[in-house]
């Protein structure tokens, strides 16, 4: 089995190292954190003009037809970056939600995501519900009146439109709503990696059968398949991030000396390091396998993704722990780039399932 990535797929990574090196650096990612803004809107028309956020769009709806493969390249550089941009919650949530859907207005939202001009969020998850993501509570009734709240919605409070799960008849059921309808309600807040969440709640929101975009079966094949690419999708970016700890911690324990040599000939640190080299690697081969078996469309992608996923959690907080503590006290100062792949990888664990919840999925 060739595991190598093609010419198209290493021009891509190079292209996106670059941005990210020349474009993206860390006291630029802080400058746009610590501003009003959630996220740089230059940056995001860039994005926009470079064609990522038509990537994984097929090419009926406007997009590049790129797949999983290409997905996880993208996001394993954002998570060496730290980019915080919305691409998870626009692109991948929302944007893939609807372009496999058969949503009559599809390919005008998703025209005017590729062109940088619309945010989409899709709310999922509710207070108290866990990772049950299939049973909302939040209820469409037989008049088209939506009711509910909806947290840990990603760029809630910067999208024109939402995505939103609910139950009615007693199936589940997607619609859309405009974020500006009568009745809708949005708080918002940050997570501690940076990001911008909302909770939203629907008070007697009336909707018409135009805002359904899938219903029953529908509905559920649609969000298990969006859930799980975006899991994939945010395990490459954890992937990204182990592999910056590393190389970041090498590089820092090589000039910095004690008792008149470097750090790094001290034989304990050696060992800490191998030990996230293989964290690192193993972690990639698992996300390897995980991105062929989506790519693929099998039987057995659900599985494979818990298996990285549940991994990820673990050894990604481990990783990151160690690069911390050989850091020193300067590994938790806001002013350098380590503590913050640590605050990633916390957040990373939390979203879509955590390492438990994965790995009860992967053993059932």
């Amino acid at each position: 089995m060739n595991l190598d990535y093609n010419d198209e797929q290493n021009m891509l990574r190079e292209q996106i190292q670059k941005f990210c090196e020349t474009e993206y650096d860390f006291y630029k990612r802080e400058d746009v954190v610590k501003s009003s803004a959630d996220f740089d809107q230059n940056v995001w028309k860039l994005f926009a003009e470079q064609g990522w956020l038509s990537m994984p769009f097929s090419e009926q709806s406007g997009g590049l037809g790129f797949g999983p493969i290409e997905l996880s390249i993208l996001f394993e550089e954002f998570g060496k970056a730290l980019v915080i941009e919305p691409y998870l919650s626009t692109v991948v949530l929302s944007g893939t939600l609807l372009d496999n859907s058969i949503y009559t207005g599809r390919n005008d939202l998703i025209e005017k995501i590729c062109s940088g001009e619309l945010h989409i969020s899709l709310g999922y998850a509710e207070p108290e519900s866990g990772y049950d993501y299939q049973n909302p509570n939040t209820t469409l009734d037989t008049s088209f009146i939506l009711n509910g709240t909806k947290t840990l919605v990603l760029n809630g409070s910067n999208s024109e439109k939402l995505i939103i799960t609910c139950s009615k008849d007693d199936s589940l059921c997607i619609v859309i709503v405009d974020s500006k309808t009568p009745g809708v309600s949005v708080n918002s807040f940050s997570t501690v990696d940076g990001q911008s969440c909302a909770e939203i709640s629907f008070e007697r929101v009336k909707l018409d059968e135009s805002n359904i975009i899938a219903l029953g079966d529908k509905a559920i094949n649609l969000l298990k398949q969006t859930i799980n690419l975006a899991t994939l999708c945010i395990c490459a970016e954890a992937v990204g991030c182990m592999e910056s700890c590393y190389f970041k911690t090498l590089e820092y324990t090589k000039g910095r000396e004690q008792f008149g040599q470097p750090i790094s000939n001290f034989q304990v640190l050696q060992h800490r390091m191998v030990d996230m080299y293989i964290e690192s690697e193993l972690a990639k081969s698992l996300l390897i396998k995980a991105m062929l078996e989506v790519n693929n469309n099998s039987d057995e992608m659900y599985k494979h993704v818990s298996a990285l996923k549940s991994y990820i959690g673990k050894s990604g907080k481990l990783s990151a722990k160690e690069a911390v503590q050989l850091h020193g006290g300067m590994g938790v100062s806001e002013e350098m780039m380590i503590g913050h792949y640590l605050k990633k990888m916390i957040t990373i664990d939390a979203l879509f399932g955590n390492a438990d919840y994965h790995l009860k999925k992967f053993t059932s």
